[in-house]
């Protein structure tokens, strides 16, 4: 029942782990580019591409708990599953962002992108409190 109803939040659940996987594929080969022994600490500098394709994965790290334990409390709790797509693939929309204005050292709009994410997962809560 879960997945005919929110077969369209389980599509960006999906989407989502596509990203994440773009994002650790591109932190590998700027890593192995840049010649960086793994598990060594890359050196805090916006300027460096590899620091901020690494914060790219970590950031989306920090942040997936939420989407995914707010995501599964609008499934469980019979939330309206429009609102809940639609919440859902903005989240998953912002991530896309954030992830390009990372990479490409856009720092006012990446933090606006950033913004938008976490509206998505208040959103999921109100959604799942209130619908």
């Amino acid at each position: 029942m879960i997945m005919e109803t929110y077969a369209t939040s389980v599509n960006a659940m999906i989407a989502l782990g596509g990203l994440m996987l773009v994002q650790l594929l591109v932190a590998d080969v700027v890593g192995i580019q840049n010649k960086h022994a793994p598990g060594s600490s890359v050196e805090a500098d916006h300027s460096n591409l590899l620091f901020r394709v690494t914060r790219t994965v970590a950031n989306t790290n920090e942040s997936i708990a939420v989407f995914i334990i707010l995501l599964l409390a609008c499934f469980f709790s019979g939330a309206n599953a429009g609102y809940t797509a639609i919440a859902a693939w903005v989240f998953v929309a912002a991530r896309l962002g954030y992830m390009v204005c990372y990479y490409g050292n856009l720092q006012l709009l990446r933090s606006t992108v950033f913004g938008v994410a976490l509206l998505s997962v208040l959103a999921l809560l109100l959604i799942a409190l209130f619908t």
